[in-house]
């Protein structure tokens, strides 16, 4: 790039391998921490790049906006207009982000998650031992990396996990590059119409489970709210944690020194999920959250408009030097650095303490299950997730 940081050009895409960041974010980091980019639907946005500057702009909710619209940028060659969603907190401010957060928080509290540990335990051993009576090679997407974190989400709100197919459904729907809008909206309509059969079920047999305490203890909720809420906590909490657990196990297998030091102290699997959070997110896209200046503002010297676009950039934070010495390296011994995989600030993902729970649980019982674990096939093979706003694998084949 030589041209001046305010003349966009693409947002950069290209890997020279699966499991490293994208090519050209330690140079953004290093020249260029403020650069306007064209994202793939034409539209133009600031890349921020570095930690410093990701949590100025994620904490800073009074200057930047989670609101979009029409002209927000995306990672489709086609705008897509967001599904009908009316209590998507993620894309709302102030007081009505605060509204809808809050009624689900004490859901996801450590000591909540920490009574659902031995549920979670359970689920990973049982399709564990659904692995181990399949000959190998077994894909580890289809079972175990995919339907654990489904199951826990869909039992944690209640929903019968035989409706999981609607769910991954509308996830591959609304988080692919490619379903047209009309297939998106179809999607979310099915998954709608289950939510409401759970919904009279739970009104007149209500059970331990997040949707009969909402339907119970927050009558203010509409049912098109309750969807809402519902449909993307189904969502997101099966879809990152499936990408990220695959991610995880692909990258340990690469780094048998690392793998070593994650086997040899278990109790120490905690600290060693953190690095690996840190470390993976920073082979993100880089362009899959945005913000719109609500001032003008100055950011590493530049002067971002009222109205203008931008796009931090989680994979850059998350590899800086400032925030870690070897910052593009993988290291489990290392103290956990301070990273934002789950975002920074009023929007930081509302589910993080589950996620790590289950990640924790699923590798440790794992490699434990399986210490010869390994690839089947070499990982420039494996069907990477390039068509899809959520970094992963379609497909996981592995042996032992």
């Amino acid at each position: 790039m030589t041209c001046p940081a305010h003349e966009p050009v693409p947002l950069p895409r290209e890997r020279h391998h699966p499991l490293e960041p994208v090519r050209e974010t330690t140079r953004l980091l290093r020249e260029e921490p403020v650069r306007k980019v064209r994202f793939p639907n034409g539209i133009d946005a600031w890349l921020i790049s570095g930690h410093e500057y990701f949590r100025a702009v994620m904490g800073d909710p009074q200057r930047f906006s989670s609101r979009k619209d029409e002209t927000d940028p995306q990672m489709r060659a086609v705008s897509r207009p967001p599904v009908d969603n009316p209590a998507a907190f993620n894309r709302a401010d102030g007081a009505q982000h605060q509204h809808y957060r809050r009624k689900l928080t004490g859901q996801f509290m450590v000591k909540r998650i920490a009574a659902l540990r031995p549920r979670i335990q359970q689920i990973v051993d049982e399709h564990l031992d659904a692995v181990a009576a399949r000959p190998a090679p077994v894909d580890l997407v289809n079972t175990f990396t995919l339907p654990v974190p489904s199951l826990v989400i869909a039992e944690l709100l209640g929903v019968p996990y035989e409706h999981r197919q609607a769910f991954q459904d509308a996830a591959s729907k609304m988080l692919g590059l490619n379903p047209t809008a009309d297939e998106v909206q179809q999607s979310f309509a099915r998954l709608a119409a289950i939510l409401e059969s759970v919904f009279d079920a739970r009104l007149s047999d209500p059970r331990d489970d997040l949707i009969s305490r909402l339907l119970h203890e927050q009558p203010d909720l509409s049912r098109a709210e309750l969807t809402s809420l519902c449909a993307g906590l189904l969502i997101a909490g099966h879809e990152t944690t499936a990408n990220f657990s695959a991610m995880a196990i692909i990258t340990l297998l690469q780094h048998p020194g690392q793998l070593a030091t994650f086997t040899a102290r278990p109790d120490r699997a905690g600290q060693a999920v953190e690095e690996l959070m840190r470390r993976l997110t920073g082979n993100s896209s880089g362009g899959g959250l945005t913000r719109r200046a609500v001032e003008d503002v100055e950011i590493g010297g530049q002067l971002i408009r009222a109205g203008d676009w931008v796009a931090p950039n989680l994979a850059a934070a998350n590899i800086d030097p400032a925030l870690c010495p070897h910052a593009e390296e993988l290291d489990l011994d290392r103290t956990p650095a301070q990273h934002v995989a789950f975002g920074y600030g009023p929007h930081a993902c509302l589910g993080q303490n589950l996620a790590r729970a289950e990640l924790e649980i699923m590798l440790v019982s794992l490699f434990s299950r399986f210490p010869r674990l390994r690839l089947a096939v070499p990982v420039e093979e494996l069907p990477f997730r390039d068509d899809m706003l959520v970094y992963g694998v379609h497909s996981l084949p592995v042996t032992w």
